[in-house]
């Protein structure tokens, strides 16, 4: 009787050493996906920041041209170089701006040939281009990692651990179709 006792209980300690062993391992796993999604979408604010900066280059270049329009594009530009990416929603918006903003200096480039032809812009404008190439490459890896969180989230019995933990879902990067059809076409507008 006594060994039948002591069978049930090494079995039941057993059972509970198991069962805190997986979820350390889960909460390191959670952890470590958590850290590698605030990473991306940290690496995403330093791309952002540098495609800026390439955009600030432009605007102030197309200033030697248009005066008042820069005027207006560098401020714009330089506040929002300040502004946090933290989530998705940051990007996005970040994004939409962007866009805008080109679009005006597409516009002033077309309003003056010789712009165009600046060795100077053009240099500028293959540095957005290969900002935004930086930037797409960091989109992917947020949203690589976003997935692995997500399943560990959402997937049992690893979901049970990452609610009791308060470990949530990741938003995914997007690309709004009907704003991407608006972008604007940077080789072709520069001549490419």
């Amino acid at each position: 009787m006594v060994a039948i006792l002591l069978l049930v209980l090494g079995v039941i300690l057993l059972l509970i050493i198991m069962v805190a062993v997986y979820i350390f391992k889960t909460q390191r796993q959670l952890v470590n996906l958590d850290e590698l999604c605030k990473n991306a979408m940290s690496q995403i604010a330093v791309q952002l920041n540098s495609r800026w900066d390439a955009v600030l280059a432009l605007a102030k270049l197309a200033g030697q041209y248009a005066k008042h329009e820069s005027e207006t594009m560098v401020k714009t530009i330089e506040a929002r170089r300040q502004a946090q990416v933290n989530t998705a929603e940051d990007v996005m918006q970040q994004q939409g701006e962007l866009t805008q903003i080109m679009g005006r200096l597409m516009a002033i480039g077309e309003a003056y040939p010789d712009l165009k032809a600046n060795d100077l812009f053009i240099k500028a404008q293959d540095g957005v281009n290969t900002y935004e190439e930086h930037v797409r490459m960091s989109r992917m890896v947020y949203n690589d990692t976003a997935t692995k969180m997500n399943r560990m989230v959402r997937q049992w019995p690893s979901s049970f651990v990452a609610s009791m933990l308060n470990f949530r879902e990741r938003s995914y990067l997007t690309v709004d179709e009907e704003k991407k059809s608006s972008y604007p076409n940077l080789d072709e507008a520069f001549g490419k």
